[in-house]
């Protein structure tokens, strides 16, 4: 499967090349503690290595491609403290890179000054080019560790060129497989557990960061973590998009937007679902919700490849202008942007919003998300109704299908 990736990448780089791509580090949290550790999502789509201070080289040369891995060798001492690490062997078979191309980390250096050195041309010819998947230039680029050794080689070898390979493998995560597809169904579907616990325990009364937490505590039941900040937004405070306060008192004849994902072996679910906090939708809930759930399975039934981005927001956004004007919110079209301010959906993956050229039409294989929404501040109403979805040929599958979203399969169930 890796190797399978690889070859891909390969197809798309220049030849008499060599590509670095760092696994990462977790930044220091105390003098005496670091965050969590969160792999490069390049890195990981590459080997399906999850370790720290790793780097994956390829090398396209002479009509030859090579993969080099190099991680730290396991320290006897260390593992006493953190465990003992990957191991050469463990390494070779989850990466399919052969166990003589798995090399200490204190050798990268110098294996490239070899590479480069005329003796070395035999084998892939001049090497000229580096490619690093460098996206942006800013203060936080420089701490990259992508960006750093890319100055440290243009410093020691000035006649090389450095490249960004980001694109390629953006377009190259667009499409997922098998295994990606079950990863995503498995957090979709421990998405949808903590769901249905936080319908059975929701009611006035409780605060945001309690709903939260009912929702937490599937994740850690089953070993899993969130792939972002929890929203949890009660009343008004659901029409701001990123609003993770969640400090707020839930107060009766209310909705409560909860938007919400889970990471499985780095894939991420992303759902949105509304639930009237005492477990019934006063009337003028029901009209606006039904407008956000009719603009939701609109975009579901038409969604598929070959679609571009644009004419998937179009779908959306024209069922909602539909229902702003007949919920007496607005009488232009343009004055929609005053109650849905921002896009239908985004590709989802290895990261939430993750990576994908946009300017391309929606391919087969690709994976979703689909949320319209209506906010109107002015009633305390914001709702947003969100699934991920698989794009095929001929449609896309619904792959949070299982998570409930019509008004009556809500009541009943929080009815019980």
């Amino acid at each position: 499967m890796y190797k399978e990736r690889r070859n891909k990448l390969f197809n798309r780089l220049g030849d008499q090349s060599i590509t670095i791509l760092f696994s990462g580090k977790a930044p220091q949290k105390t003098s005496d503690q670091n965050y969590y550790f969160t792999v490069n999502r390049n890195f990981f789509y590459l080997t399906g290595i999850n370790q720290e201070e790793s780097v994956l080289l390829l090398i396209k040369g002479n009509n030859t491609t090579s993969s080099f891995l190099f991680i730290e060798k396991t320290d006897p001492v260390k593992a006493l403290w953190d465990g003992a690490g990957i191991s050469f062997e463990d390494a070779s078979e989850i990466a399919d890179i052969p166990i003589e191309n798995i090399r200490e980390i204190n050798t990268l250096k110098g294996f490239i000054s070899q590479l480069l050195t005329t003796s070395r041309r035999a084998l892939y010819g001049p090497i000229d080019t580096f490619y690093f998947d460098l996206e942006r230039q800013n203060e936080e680029a420089a701490k990259n560790p992508a960006e750093y050794f890319a100055r440290y080689l243009l410093d020691l070898y000035p006649f090389v060129q450095i490249k960004t390979c980001q694109m390629e493998l953006a377009e190259l995560r667009m499409i997922k497989d098998e295994t990606e597809v079950k990863d995503m169904q498995k957090a979709i579907a421990i998405t949808k557990l903590a769901l249905d616990n936080v319908m059975s325990t929701l009611k006035p009364g409780m605060f945001e960061y309690q709903v939260e937490a009912e929702f937490n505590y599937v994740l850690n039941y089953h070993n899993a973590i969130n792939s972002f900040n929890t929203i949890a937004a009660q009343g008004k405070n659901a029409t701001i998009l990123h609003y993770i306060d969640n400090d707020s008192k839930l107060e009766d004849n209310n909705l409560i937007l909860l938007d919400l994902g889970v990471y499985y072996q780095n894939y991420a679910s992303d759902i949105s679902r509304t639930y009237p906090i005492n477990g019934k939708f006063t009337r003028r809930q029901k009209e606006v919700y039904q407008v956000v759930l009719d603009a939701n399975k609109a975009a579901i039934s038409q969604l598929k490849a070959g679609m571009t981005i644009k004419q998937f927001n179009d779908i959306g956004r024209q069922v909602l202008i539909d229902g702003a004007k007949k919920l007496g919110l607005i009488k232009e079209d343009h004055e929609i942007n005053r109650y849905y301010y921002h896009s239908l959906g985004h590709y989802l993956g290895l990261d939430v919003h993750d990576v994908g050229n946009y300017s391309l039409p929606i391919p087969e294989g690709a994976v979703i998300t689909v949320e319209p929404g209506l906010y109107i501040a002015e009633e305390n109403i914001g709702i947003r109704i969100e699934d991920n979805c698989y794009v095929t040929k001929d449609g896309c599958i619904n792959l949070s299908k299982a998570i409930v979203k019509e008004i009556d399969e809500i009541e009943a169930f929080m009815k019980k």
